[in-house]
């Protein structure tokens, strides 16, 4: 019983579709006709500007600090400087990349605005201005945590200068952020260089007046002297006991303050040795420059254009335009049918 229920409802939907086809096939042919040659017209490059894409490729470091790669003074294991970076560089540098800072420059550099169109006295000016740079501009992070810029310019040329200065502008942007906060910290370490470098010299001369007031080496000369004080007693050599008896009293006076001195100065040099490796090492992060990227493929003009897709607009135009012509032609059948019924549910009776 199911099985001719089920053939009878498909032959009937068969004889309905066929039926609608023999009566609507030939509007509906002239539709799709109209439409696909509509949609040739209009995807055509008088009526939708042709734009070009271009594209680069770049991977980003894995240090941004060349100390870090390059010295090993104070960090221990030196970094490899030619190594690619991971997925925290990489959307670092994504955020670089989307920030006012390479954005701006750019919009001024190739004058976007009046290459956009966008009029200088235009309402919402600027929000249009952004709008169009982030729908010709994008930036996407490839599965290999590459970066791709992907430029969108009714100039192909144009296209792949852009791209090509967005890969320049990230080195100097990123650089220029970096040696703000490197510079500072270069003062600071400086500062303290410098400040050790003068105590260091103090104690140096300090060490001077003592050794001009006959301080040598204090544990050594003490030494000596009570050796041959103890010789000059047992000859009974009068003059000579003064005279290293004063000696002594000279090693008495001043010996505590050399020896104090003496130490401290060695412990301030150790200081000063790290301090000047991290004065290196703040002086190259703020005065030398390391690109920040790999380039893998450059940007470079583009031959084919890639909008607007003309194949894919013509495609769409047509089954659209099908589809709402079938929605329509419904829509007229079910109310003609429905008028029908209703004048036969109330039929004209005529007066005798």
């Amino acid at each position: 019983m199911t099985d001719d229920t089920t053939k009878v409802t498909k032959d009937y939907s068969s004889e309905k579709l066929f039926l609608f086809l023999s009566i609507w096939g030939k509007p509906l042919l002239i539709v799709t006709i109209i439409a696909f040659f509509a949609s040739l017209i209009f995807s055509s490059s008088y009526f939708i500007k042709p734009k070009y894409k271009s594209t680069l490729i770049m991977y980003p470091v894995s240090t941004s600090s060349i100390s870090k790669a390059l010295l090993s003074n104070t960090y221990g294991i030196q970094q490899d400087v030619l190594e690619f970076g991971a997925e925290e560089q990489a959307e670092q540098m994504l955020q670089i990349l989307n920030s006012n800072l390479i954005r701006d420059r750019i919009i001024a550099k190739y004058d976007l605005a009046n290459h956009y169109g966008i009029k200088p006295r235009e309402k919402y000016r600027l929000t249009k201005l952004y709008k169009e740079y982030e729908n010709n501009i994008t930036f996407r992070r490839t599965e290999n945590m590459a970066i791709k810029v992907s430029v969108l310019d009714h100039d192909p040329q144009t296209a792949a200068d852009i791209a090509n200065d967005i890969a320049a502008l990230f080195d100097s942007t990123k650089t220029a952020m970096q040696r703000e906060r490197a510079l500072k910290a270069f003062h600071i370490v400086e500062g303290e260089y410098l400040k050790k470098q003068a105590e260091i010299q103090q104690m140096e001369d300090s060490l001077v007046k003592l050794r001009e007031l006959g301080v040598f080496d204090y544990e050594t000369q003490t030494e000596m002297i009570n050796q041959q004080l103890a010789v000059e007693i047992a000859r009974g050599n009068t003059r000579g006991i003064q005279a290293l008896q004063a000696q002594l009293d000279v090693l008495a006076r001043y010996g505590g303050a050399y020896v104090s001195i003496r130490n401290q100065l060695e412990f301030e040099k150790k200081q000063l040795s790290d301090l000047k490796a991290k004065y290196e090492e703040a002086r190259v992060d703020a005065f030398e420059f390391l690109p920040q990227k790999f380039v893998v493929t450059t940007a470079y003009k583009a031959e084919k254009k890639s909008y607007p897709i003309r194949w894919l607009i013509v495609t769409l135009t047509v089954i659209s335009s099908l589809f709402l012509a079938t929605i329509i032609i419904i829509v007229l059948e079910n109310y003609s049918s429905l008028k029908a019924k209703k004048k036969i549910s109330n039929p004209i009776i005529l007066s005798p």
